[in-house]
């Protein structure tokens, strides 16, 4: 999903989350992009007349008012669009204000399933499900004393299963003979590789399907024993990447191997987004090429100054603009999304009246992208991310010069 889809898709997605019905009178009606449509108006129309025995009175008829909206936006549809819709209907509270909506979402993916749901909310689980990163790298980091199975899944990195082993140490204890005492030893070893493989391959294997590649870490010889002894399930064993020297098996051997598997993993957000903050930050400590907070980037913007600009994925504001009405000056505020007080004209002590409302990420991008800036976004969850939205407040650029 890209970028700014997915921003706006989050977005859409929140909102609908906050809204609340009175009862169970919030109609979500989920259509796959291969359902006939004349038969969904047939249920619906059924649905419609079971609804007339509904005793609520308010209830009753907020269900038929939205399922006659929702037939009525069926009749301009002779089939699906090509990954399905969602349809919303309903009076919802939001924001401090009641209202009735019908809407149709078309999303990202195709929807997975048929589905016609009353309540009180409107029911997103499937919709969310399309946010979550579904491409993985298996890793495994493994010495002899232990190993740890995870997973990177976009720019979160998941401990799955950590193993111990029972392998002694390279000294022999008295009384045994060195030959027997490495025997035993080498027993030992193969006894906890296949304990390891048994364990990760259980772990990664559900996720197959979504897995890029999977990647192995720890000293040697430890991980190439592991890799050339094909210990794990075949399937797992053909994802392998390439191995890697790392110094630690635990959690933290984890992070140590996707940070060493840079190179394999460049295209990987959590890498992209490394690469990016560590380039701005560069810019910063040198009082270079770099720029951040909302007035000093929309300024380089109109300079044509900014080469990249950086978004935080959570930045929730709203860019609005107000004119007075007596002496037409003009005020632009930055605030967070929802209900607003106007503000008072400084000059003619009366309220402004609202001319535009804009959401600050959009409006940025749509800037930026008709000086050729690229636009980069960063989710808070990695490190980098959550860096730019906490100490640089979501908005910073790299630029391609700094205007005197």
């Amino acid at each position: 999903m890209k970028s700014l889809l997915k921003y706006e898709f989050k977005k859409k997605l929140e909102d609908l989350e906050k809204m609340k019905g009175r009862g169970t009178e919030l109609i979500t009606l989920y259509i796959p992009p291969d359902k006939n449509i004349a038969d969904i108006s047939n249920q619906l129309r059924s649905e419609l007349s079971q609804a007339s025995n509904i005793k609520s009175k308010q209830t009753r008829k907020a269900v038929m008012d939205g399922l006659e909206a929702i037939l009525q936006r069926l009749k301009y549809f002779k089939k699906p669009p090509e990954h399905g819709m969602v349809i919303i209907s309903g009076n919802v509270e939001f924001n401090g204000a009641e209202k009735r909506i019908t809407e149709i979402i078309e999303p990202p993916e195709p929807v997975p399933l048929y589905k016609y749901h009353c309540n009180s909310t409107f029911f997103l689980e499937p919709l969310k499900e399309m946010l979550m990163e579904k491409k993985v790298y298996g890793l495994i980091v493994i010495d002899r004393r232990e190993a740890t199975v995870g997973l990177l899944r976009g720019k979160r990195i998941e401990v799955l299963n950590y193993v111990t082993s029972m392998v002694p140490g390279k000294h022999r204890a008295g009384g045994q003979s060195s030959v027997r005492f490495e025997r035993l030893r080498s027993i030992a070893i193969h006894e906890f590789y296949k304990k390891v493989g048994e364990r990760a391959s259980e772990a990664l294997l559900p996720h197959l399907e979504n897995m890029l590649g999977v990647l192995i870490g720890g000293p040697s010889p430890t991980k190439e024993e592991f890799y050339e002894g094909e210990y794990l399930h075949h399937e797992i064993q053909r994802k392998i990447v390439n191995i890697f020297d790392v110094s630690y098996t635990d959690e933290s051997g984890l992070y140590e191997l996707v940070e060493k598997a840079k190179e394999v993993l460049t295209e990987l957000d959590l890498i992209r987004e490394k690469k990016l903050m560590d380039r701005f930050l560069h810019e910063v400590s040198r009082d270079g090429l770099a720029a951040y907070g909302e007035d000093e980037i929309r300024r380089y913007i109109r300079l044509g100054a900014v080469d990249t600009l950086l978004l935080s994925e959570d930045l929730r504001y709203e860019h609005l603009k107000y004119s007075c009405p007596a002496c037409g000056k003009i005020k632009e505020i930055t605030v967070r999304e929802g209900v607003v007080s106007p503000p008072k004209c400084e000059h003619d002590k009366i309220e402004m009246n609202e001319i535009e409302r804009r959401d600050i990420v959009l409006e940025l991008t749509e800037m930026a992208e008709s000086t050729g800036a690229k636009v980069e976004f960063l989710s808070t969850e990695s490190e980098e991310g959550s860096m730019l939205f906490n100490a640089f407040g979501g908005i910073a650029a790299i630029l391609r010069f700094k205007p005197e």
